[in-house]
């Protein structure tokens, strides 16, 4: 009888982790979000991010739907995800990242944006594992070059470790994020890949499998490029 209420017990944490581990609505759409903007980004290479810059990009993270009054009146901006370039050319599973603090409300003209960042360099992907990074102060940033016929080999682009940029009402520019503080959204990597998954594991090792719903995601990052997404093994338990 013992023997049976010890086998129960235990298939029932099996049960809460299992549960505890899936990916919510909110992450979903999240990644769904970010998916959209990668897609017109890379669909209008004239009006976006040049060519050149997404080649050598060793992370990109996308923060969609970052709310106007939230750059007004301060506060946690935004939430959203980021992968990084493997050896193979494939992008990683994507961590749930959030953005914070700072002011730039002066330079947002709509109600709703979407920030979309690149990490230029291995120091600025290490940077990324930190628990939390200033822009400007602990990671150079800088807003980043648009359009097809810009001149991406710049001082910008050689110096800061990571260019931003800004969509509002379909229209991309480069945005200066100095003084927002980026760090990962714990709950949202423990919610999808498990307690035990660091994000060195997700980013940089590449151990982990990506969830379904970031199908779309990988693809437009990847933009027709060639290299397959890294074959890996699930972190969570």
């Amino acid at each position: 009888m013992r023997k049976s209420v010890g086998i129960v017990c235990m298939l029932g944490v099996i049960c809460v982790a299992s549960v505890s581990a899936a990916i919510s609505t909110s992450e979903a759409k999240r990644i769904r979000d970010a998916s959209a903007v990668l897609a017109e980004l890379r669909a209008t290479p004239e009006k976006g991010i040049p060519q050149d810059l997404w080649s050598d990009a060793a992370c990109v993270m996308v923060i969609p739907g970052v709310k106007k009054a939230a750059f007004i009146f301060g506060g946690e901006y935004g939430k959203g995800v980021a992968s990084c370039r493997g050896a193979s050319g494939g992008w990683s599973a994507p961590a749930f990242v959030q953005l914070q603090k700072g002011s730039w409300g002066a330079q947002i003209g709509a109600q709703e944006i979407d920030l979309v960042l690149l990490v230029m360099n291995k120091t600025g992907m290490q940077k990324l594992l930190q628990d939390k990074v200033s822009l400007g102060a602990g990671a150079s940033v800088a807003a980043g070059p648009v359009g097809r016929s810009a001149r991406a080999s710049t001082d910008v682009k050689l110096t800061a470790e990571i260019l931003s940029y800004s969509r509002a009402r379909g229209a991309f520019a480069g945005i200066d994020l100095s003084g927002g503080v980026l760090g990962p959204d714990k709950d949202s990597n423990i919610d999808v890949y498990g307690a035990s998954v660091t994000p060195q594991q997700i980013l940089i090792d590449q151990t982990v499998t990506a969830p379904a719903e970031a199908s779309t995601f990988l693809a437009a990052l990847r933009g027709g490029a060639t290299g397959s997404e890294p074959t890996a093994t699930s972190g969570k338990k």
